[in-house]
């Protein structure tokens, strides 16, 4: 038998030829809107990007033929990874070659740390054929780096200039964009010649706005995520006899713990945006869980499913307040980090915080003090996707269930299982609506830059629609900003979008979750991916999307 290097389903979907808006089917023209502002801190904002702030929205529309220059770009992939990745890429490669075949593009390898480091690759008909419709960043891979130092910039256009790059594009999240937009800034003060756009990538779906209706890679992760938890909820309705806590990705906002509720029913799903406007504790948390286990214990139903999204911890007020000050009080101690032992630390901690965020550091069990102080990333913030929430919460629920059984109100019997997922769906082969969306997005960009923008992100709107009514165009990265706190002192970034409590997927799920935390016919189990089919299989987009937009 003669050993295979591709699955059938990758020789299939290399084929795949992604569908786009009728608008970059043939000859563009551009539309400017109104000028525009920063979402908040109009004037600080102002101030930082004088030359990139107030930019109209652009948009596109079918026009008569023109030529474009030759251009050079250079493409970086940064932060964590999301599927549809590579389709940015090629759509970015076909955009360019079909405006003037003469146009080069380049990888930045490992990241935005590529472009410092003069590390790249020029990306050919062989190597982008190669990565087509596949999930993952292995194409150049990707990297955390910030570019934030003059001298990273310098070093930036250094390599540029040796290339003839008058172009790059930074695939990334909230931060990697809002570096996009400094890096824009900087290099048209410095009249350096090279523009910046920017692509709207995280599967946290924290990433949107009006003009960003969803980031890259949510659909897909989510979908696959569901389907893991549909599996899991057909197995606890077979044996009937386990708890199964389920953390899900997502950095700050509950985006993915509340989509992927919306498509598999579960039992009980936190919203981490609801615990903080009602000012819950964390046991007031698990109060809410033991109360629907022992509401299905009273009918016989010891089983069921709990999601909890990844960053509830910081959404949880208390908590908050104490992680706040960790941050602030430990970043780049030098003091804390010269002490030798955890005593010593947590000693030291203890002394430096205040009252009430002592108070609940103190009742916290050691292993989730011991993440708070110790597991720290290199700028010294709490690495909340490191604290295992779902193993504190079983632990809780299991003390006030034993509480409740020796007081005689609860007979049911629970066992626990925990799970995390995360990585299992950041490189998934994209779904044909990310496959699309990506594409759309890069064969976008390639036409901002070939029309002299920098400064701007790559927008692809109206997502609900067939892709050939998907309006596509450029917002600029000033409008979506505002001043924010980070490592002690305040910076322009882009305002992160958490779940909104008076948006229609929480309404939605805020009706129904009563009858889901107490039928046991209530799951969905939604099954893998589907890339061939009736389109209203393979093709539909997110839940969240869809009752956003009222469909």
């Amino acid at each position: 038998m003669e050993l295979m290097t591709k699955s059938p389903l990758q020789i299939a979907r290399s084929s795949y030829q992604p569908k786009m808006p009728a608008a970059l089917k043939g000859s563009v023209v551009l539309k400017e809107g109104a000028a525009t502002q920063s979402v908040a801190d109009q004037e600080d904002i102002k101030k930082l990007f004088p030359n990139t702030y107030g930019m109209p929205l652009i948009t596109f529309e079918n026009g008569n033929a023109k030529e474009y220059p030759v251009v050079g770009v250079g493409v970086i992939l940064s932060g964590g990874q999301a599927p549809g990745g590579h389709n940015v890429i090629s759509g970015l490669y076909d955009g360019l070659k079909a405006l003037n075949p003469k146009n080069k593009l380049y990888g930045f390898k490992n990241g935005p740390s590529g472009l410092v480091d003069h590390d790249y690759v020029e990306l050919t008909d062989t190597i982008i054929d190669e990565y087509r419709n596949t999930g993952g960043f292995d194409i150049i891979g990707s990297g955390r780096t910030k570019l934030e130092e003059e001298e990273q910039y310098e070093k930036g256009a250094e390599i540029c200039k040796k290339l003839g790059i008058n172009a790059i594009v930074i695939i990334g999240g909230d931060d990697s964009n809002t570096n996009a937009c400094v890096l824009a800034e900087y290099y048209v003060q410095k009249k350096h010649g090279i523009q910046v756009i920017g692509c709207p990538k995280t599967i946290d779906g924290d990433l949107k706005n009006e003009m960003i209706e969803t980031s890259f890679g949510f659909d897909t992760a989510c979908k696959v995520y569901s389907e893991l938890i549909g599996n899991i909820q057909r197995d606890a309705n077979s044996a009937k006899k386990y708890w199964h806590f389920i953390r899900l990705m997502g950095r700050s906002a509950s985006h993915i713990a509340l989509e992927c509720a919306l498509q598999s029913q579960p039992n009980i799903c936190i919203i981490s945006e609801e615990v903080e406007a009602k000012n819950q504790t964390l046991n007031d948390v698990v109060e809410e869980i033991v109360q629907v286990i022992v509401q299905r214990a009273d009918t016989g139903l010891n089983f069921g499913t709990v999601l909890i999204p990844e960053g509830l911890i910081e959404f949880i007020p208390a908590m908050k307040k104490l992680i706040s000050e960790l941050n602030d009080l430990l970043a780049h101690n030098d003091d804390f980090n010269a002490l030798q032992t955890e005593d010593e630390k947590r000693q030291y901690v203890k002394g430096l915080l205040s009252p009430d965020s002592c108070q609940v550091y103190r009742s916290l069990p050691k292993g989730i003090a011991r993440q708070l102080t110790l597991d720290r990333d290199p700028h010294g913030n709490v690495q909340v996707s490191l604290i295992e929430t779902e193993k504190l919460l079983i632990e809780m629920v299991a003390k006030r269930l034993a509480m409740l059984k020796a007081e005689g109100k609860y007979k049911g019997k629970f066992a626990s299982i925990n799970h995390f997922f995360g990585y299992e769906g950041r490189c998934a082969i994209p779904s044909n609506f990310d496959a699309d969306y990506t594409y759309s997005l890069g064969y976008t960009a390639s036409i901002l830059i070939s029309e002299g923008k920098t400064g701007y992100m790559s927008s692809v709107r109206n997502l609900t629609a067939p892709a050939d009514e998907w309006i596509a165009g450029g917002v600029p990265i000033t409008m979506m900003m505002n001043m924010e706190r980070r490592h002690g002192k305040m910076k322009p970034v882009i305002q992160k979008a958490l779940v909104r409590l008076d948006g229609a997927p929480f309404k939605y799920f805020e009706k129904y979750r009563k009858s889901w935390a107490d039928d046991k016919l209530s799951y969905i189990y939604p099954g893998p991916i589907q890339y061939y089919g009736p389109t209203e299989v393979c093709d539909q987009p997110s839940k969240t999307l869809l009752l956003e937009q009222g469909k």
